[in-house]
């Protein structure tokens, strides 16, 4: 019989690992895709795609973000607190850089510097995503 708590690892894992082949795909086709944009173009399509990339990352992330507080109240460990701030970080850096960065793009202020910046920092979100997916490999493992 299988318990709720490989239920909730299981459905860890498909996020976990929706959440980094996205990242990567955002990273290495999305963001350096907004280079090629001139002004004009890359304001009309951030409009058409940012409500659309939200549509999908926004649930993923708010179920992961779900489970590692489920995991860090009824199921405590050191590993899955652990599992919880890497999940938390990756929100403190979305809301921290990334949601300023997207917001300056919709305004319509310094579409360049900051597509550009969007290309190169995000990065960081990319580590952190393929952290916490290899983090959860191991966490099925020990």
């Amino acid at each position: 019989m299988t318990s709720i708590l490989e239920y909730i690892h299981s459905i860890r894992m498909v996020i976990d690992f929706g959440l980094v082949v996205l990242i990567w795909m955002v990273q290495l086709i999305i963001y350096p895709g907004f280079l090629f944009y001139g002004d004009s173009d890359l304001l009309k399509w951030h409009k058409y795609y940012t409500p659309r990339i939200t549509f999908v990352v926004a649930p993923l992330m708010f179920i992961q973000m779900g489970i590692a507080i489920y995991l860090s109240v009824f199921e405590f460990s050191l590993l899955n607190l652990i599992y919880a701030l890497l999940v938390l970080s990756t929100w403190a850096s979305t809301f921290l850089y990334f949601v300023p960065l997207h917001q300056k793009i919709e305004g319509n202020r310094d579409l360049k510097i900051s597509a550009d910046q969007l290309a190169s920092l995000n990065w960081i979100r990319t580590l952190q995503w393929s952290f916490i997916f290899l983090y959860g490999l191991f966490l099925l493992t020990s």
